[in-house]
């Protein structure tokens, strides 16, 4: 790690210098970063009088963007965590753009022509040199193949791989040495989420996915013609390279020049929803960015996605348990919500419970009684997400991608035609999601998958007894009981023990002194023993015990 470290040293002096200068200069102590890089004190100077006009997710917005793609990139995949980071971050965050320059075309012929095997003149008819788009990873160009078909092409930056790839090396390091050194870093498994968001970063470097997303997306509408999907040119296409159908379209936030077209808006919203729900509850794979700049319209009211970079994928329980979650909102139950956040989460073995649902209440009054053609799905969905975030419950990245998606869908719909109800919307595909769950053919199949599960663990099961039977028998058996709110419980034990107690001691001696007195009363003498007053030194004793027990208890507290 050390000989890394040193490779990278310069890097690690940019990543120390942004922290302080947007205020963290703390953390570059505390990771140890000060001592191990000989840092001068000058790159660490902080302007605390500006930095206190900031706010912590606007310096963590100003880092990322002075760092460069990479961080980016990251700050861009980060945003769509709602239950990882605060609310208030995650605005900044989403504000995270790829201002950078493109590179010239010298170097895109070279990348193109290294990669197609060819020269450029040979490959394509005509090749526009000034990009269409320039962004951190790649820019695009408009080009025409030799077959007479326009085409789009994504080139990839030169070196941008190995830059990244340095970045995500130093993120992972400190991640862990913020692990190491910081406690709010353990608690949230720091590197466990740079490796996420690394893998995420990572495909997107690889161009053969984005058209295989596409061409996957494609296939789900390929009957329907009001939605088009870009084909993509294989020949053409490598891991640093994608060609695919050029589309001149209309972007749907250019408002006016669908109006001018004569372009119907209230179409435009409707097909869009309903591609977009298509794609999540009844296919499980869907487009992960559907921002206005990645949707086109073209004349009879045609929706073109392009873009397929970020993508999220849902397995059956994932849409199971979203389905769940969206009934139980609709209906305001507030153990219904819980079970749906809990099953698709990873829930820490010390949530409270009890706090958890205060919260999930307080969410509920939230949308009561407020019409459903007012409620915004995404919103409330990232709501969860943030209440998911506040008692540490990690939820799946493609569902957290998830309510992103749907928030981003609704703000552009709501541009189109502000009164569409997107759950009206949603209502028939989430009655289709209930009626497959429920259909006999896949309960059939449910109750077979778990027969043939339940088998498997049958027939491992005697092997099992016998390794358990070995470990007992070496006295090496340890057993580890976890109760939520046990320390509630063993208060509310002790209470009732104490008070056990008192009522068996208080009768014990009332016993003893009955009979005391019964006895002196049928022989109709003083109750002596050994000519000792036996019943007055009783009650002397009998008060002061309970006196002190009395004492004792109300001093705990435990009464």
């Amino acid at each position: 790690m050390f000989a890394r470290r040193v490779r990278h040293i310069r890097r690690y002096r940019d990543i120390a210098a942004a922290f302080s200068r947007n205020g963290f200069g703390f953390m570059v102590k505390e990771l140890g970063l000060l001592e191990l890089l000989s840092l001068p004190k000058r790159l660490l100077v902080e302007d605390y009088q500006e930095i206190q006009t900031k706010t912590l997710g606007v310096r963590i917005r100003l880092i990322l963007e002075e760092l460069g793609p990479t961080f980016v990139k990251m700050g861009q995949i980060a945003s769509t965590r709602p239950d990882l980071i605060p609310a208030d971050i995650i605005h900044e965050l989403v504000k995270l753009q790829d201002r950078v320059p493109p590179f010239s075309f010298q170097e895109a012929k070279t990348i193109i022509e290294q990669e197609l095997d060819g020269a450029i003149g040979s490959i394509f008819e005509t090749f526009d040199e000034a990009p269409l788009a320039a962004a951190s990873i790649g820019q695009v160009h408009y080009a025409v193949l030799n077959s007479g078909e326009r085409v789009a092409v994504k080139i990839q930056r030169p070196n941008i791989r190995a830059i990244i790839e340095t970045d995500l090396e130093i993120l992972q390091e400190l991640a862990m040495l913020a692990e190491q050194r910081l406690k709010w870093a353990a608690r949230y498994q720091m590197p466990d989420i740079v490796e996420e968001f690394s893998k995420s970063l990572r495909a997107e470097l690889d161009y053969t996915i984005e058209g295989r997303n596409a061409e996957k997306v494609g296939k789900q509408f390929k009957n329907d013609p009001s939605i088009h999907i870009p084909k993509v040119y294989w020949d053409y296409s490598t891991q640093k390279v994608l060609t695919m159908e050029y589309v001149e379209g209309v972007k749907l936030n250019e408002t006016r020049k669908i109006d001018r077209r004569g372009y119907n808006r209230k179409v435009l919203a409707e097909r869009l929803v309903q591609a977009i729900f298509q794609q999540i509850l009844i296919e499980g794979f869907f487009h992960g960015d559907p921002h206005p700049g990645n949707i086109l319209v073209l004349p009879d009211e045609v929706i073109v996605f392009i873009d397929f970079g970020m993508v999220g994928r849902l397995t059956p329980d994932m849409k199971s348990h979203f389905a769940s979650l969206i009934i139980a909102l609709m209906r305001q139950s507030t153990s219904g919500v819980i079970n749906a956040v809990i099953r698709m989460g990873l829930v820490p073995d010390d949530v409270n419970l009890q706090l958890l649902r205060s919260d999930v209440d307080q969410l509920r009054e939230k949308y009561y009684d407020v019409p459903l053609s007012r409620v915004s799905l995404g919103e409330a969905v990232n709501d969860l997400f943030t209440v998911a975030y506040r008692h540490r419950i990690q939820i799946p990245a493609d569902l957290t991608l998830l309510g992103k998606t749907i928030l981003t869908m609704e703000g552009t719909a709501e541009q189109l035609d502000p009164e569409l109800s997107i759950i009206q919307v949603a209502e028939p595909f989430g009655r289709q999601l209930l009626k497959e769950r429920f259909r006999p053919k896949k309960v059939a199949e449910s109750v077979v998958n778990h027969l043939i599960e339940y088998g498997e663990i049958l027939t491992q099961l005697p092997k099992h007894v016998q390794e358990l039977a070995l470990v007992m028998k070496k006295g090496k058996l340890r057993i580890e009981i976890t109760i939520p709110e046990l320390n509630l419980l063993l208060t509310k034990l002790d209470r009732i023990s104490n008070r056990l107690s008192i009522s068996i001691i208080l009768l014990a001696f009332s016993i003893i002194m009955v009979g005391l007195i019964i006895g002196s009363a049928l022989g109709r003498q003083s109750a002596l023993l050994w000519s000792i007053p036996a019943i007055e030194i009783g009650f002397g004793v009998a008060a002061i015990m309970i006196l002190w027990l009395l004492y004792s208890l109300f001093k705990s507290r435990r009464l």
